[in-house]
């Protein structure tokens, strides 16, 4: 009991401001139950999404948006590590100075136009004149590939300039090239430093998932515009679409802080 008190008094003005907010978001529920009727917009949204199946197309948007996300990030992780490694080069030779102009054009484009431009693009224009025929998943992989690719290079830039110059030097005066001492010695140490701003880029590319109904892709946000669309009712669908996106970034937040966790403890122990 003494612990309670001496909690509540050295705390009090944040318990009050939790008991307010708890309040106010009781009163607001309230009225949005009454006022919206919502007891009749959740049958509304019961019936389709159950008895109309619309639970199976939610299954297979979050699968969709999780591949894209994933593989996504993933060609972004080997395109962005080649495309840091070739701008950190020292410029000694003319075919790398072409390549790093090359890459900062690439870099350029992926940065300065809007993700949705660059899909449009992709989906519409450039693979139609290339007389390429994709699944609109398969597109929606590639393109986001190619645009997380121009910001990991970035942040992978950021994490190889983070590791000690004399970590290059070291591997160097032992005999190994210059790409492998990059990829053995500097990359996973930079790697290690960047984990962080990874994981924050592949809650982004989550989130911008939610752009791919342009091309007809199903992902979470085209599940549910076509459940509202098909029961005339989008406040339920909408509410839970944003919880739903929530929930995954929270769940994502928490691998990489565990992942963040275990690399801290690897470094205790050594």
């Amino acid at each position: 009991m003494e612990k309670v008190k001496r909690f509540f008094k050295k705390h009090w003005m944040d318990v009050l401001v939790i008991a307010a907010v708890c309040v106010g978001l009781f009163f607001l529920c309230y009225n949005i139950y009454y006022r919206f009727n919502f007891a009749k917009k959740w049958n509304i949204f019961y019936d389709y999404f159950i008895t109309n199946n619309g639970y199976k197309t939610l299954l297979t948007g979050i699968q969709n948006t999780l591949i894209i996300a994933v593989m996504g990030l993933l060609i972004g992780c080997v395109i962005g590590t080649l495309i840091a490694i070739v701008r950190v080069i020292p410029p000694y030779k003319k075919l790398t100075r072409y390549a790093q102009n090359v890459c900062g054009i690439y870099v350029a484009f992926f940065r300065g136009t809007p993700i949705v431009v660059q899909l449009l693009l992709g989906y519409y224009i450039l693979l139609p004149l290339m007389g390429v025929t994709l699944p609109a998943v398969t597109s929606c992989v590639i393109i986001f590939g190619l645009n997380s690719g121009a910001y990991i290079s970035e942040i992978m830039r950021g994490g190889i300039n983070s590791v000690d110059p004399g970590q290059l030097e070291a591997a160097r005066a032992v005999g190994l090239p210059f790409s492998n001492s990059m990829i053995k010695v500097v990359v996973p140490q930079a790697i290690k430093n960047i984990l962080p701003t990874m994981g924050n880029e592949f809650i982004t590319l989550i989130k911008e998932t939610a752009i791919v109904g342009y091309v007809g892709a199903v992902d979470i946000t085209k599940a549910f515009q076509d459940q509202g669309s098909n029961s005339y009712e989008y406040m339920i669908p909408y509410l839970i679409m944003a919880l739903l996106y929530i929930v995954l970034v929270a769940v994502i937040a928490s691998l990489v802080k565990l992942m963040e966790r275990r690399l801290a403890s690897n470094e205790r122990r050594k």
